[in-house]
């Protein structure tokens, strides 16, 4: 495995330098040791992969997502915090979080310079993929909708009720849950929040009456913080779960990719969904 950074034909150009030779290996003529000098950096280049910081893989997420990534007790901790070290590790790399707002991390990684790689419940969309590259999945979840049970919206009446004049929808801005409530309830409110404990504790004091976010975190948050809120609504859309890339950075997705199958194979994946979910 090949790092930009790590220059791996650096020491080779100083001692045929110093050596006052044409190339890295004797007995070969000037212009033969060159051009196999020049076609085999033109591969080594091919498989290069461009990293933030030498040694690490940098990561961007949004903890504020449980349980695919959150912070408890000053650490962070979830499903892709887990994934994420795993994955580097598998790459011979030490793990780097940086913490941003979802709605910033794609724009981050396609201007560069803050991150190798976005792990934050990304959904593989094909509007997202025009500005970056996806690596495999490795999550598939659904859309939720919760209410507060006292809000006299229930499971028989939700798609009429929330579909209404004067309903107000929280939601994750730049998400697929902001995404459907758009599309699936037209005549809502949909209301913008940076995370989804905001979206809940909207609801929660009346400035919402609605959450619409992916199907696991709406559970975990029910089932942590708001035991009050109850589920009204379920969608099985399918979402695949997927890290993202710049896209002039491939041999970065192809690398991860291969680490997310030997995860698979020798059943991280599994553990960490079993821990998780």
């Amino acid at each position: 495995m090949k790092f930009k950074k790590l220059a791996a034909f650096a020491a080779c150009g100083v001692l045929a330098a110093s050596l006052g030779l044409a190339g890295c290996s004797g007995g070969a003529s000037s212009s033969s040791s060159s051009s196999s000098a020049s076609s085999s950096s033109a591969a080594e280049e091919a498989t290069e992969v461009t990293l933030l910081n030498d040694g690490q893989l940098t990561i961007i997420t949004s903890p504020d997502y449980p349980p695919f990534e959150n912070i408890e007790n000053g650490e962070l901790e979830g499903f892709e915090i887990d994934l994420a070290k795993a994955v580097a590790e598998q790459m011979g790399l030490e793990p780097n979080f940086v913490q941003m707002q979802f709605d910033t991390i794609i724009p981050a990684i396609t201007a560069g310079g803050q991150g190798d790689v976005g792990m934050s419940g990304f959904s593989v969309d094909p509007d997202r993929a025009k500005e970056i590259d996806f690596t495999e999945s490795y999550y598939i979840d659904d859309q939720a909708v919760a209410v507060m049970q006292n809000s006299g919206i229930t499971e028989e009446n939700a798609a009429t009720a929330l579909n209404a004049a004067g309903m107000i929808i929280a939601v994750q801005t730049g998400t697929t849950g902001e995404a459907y409530v758009q599309e699936n309830f037209p005549n809502a409110t949909v209301q913008g929040y940076g995370n989804s404990t905001d979206c809940f504790a909207a609801m929660q004091s009346g400035q919402a009456n609605a959450v619409c976010t992916n199907l696991a975190v709406v559970q975990r948050m029910i089932d942590t913080a708001y035991g009050d809120a109850q589920i009204v609504l379920e969608y099985a859309t399918g979402e695949e779960y997927a890290a993202v890339v710049a896209q002039d950075n491939p041999e970065l997705t192809k690398q991860i990719n291969e680490a997310l199958k030997a995860l698979e194979e020798n059943g991280t994946i599994e553990e960490l969904t079993n821990k998780w979910f």
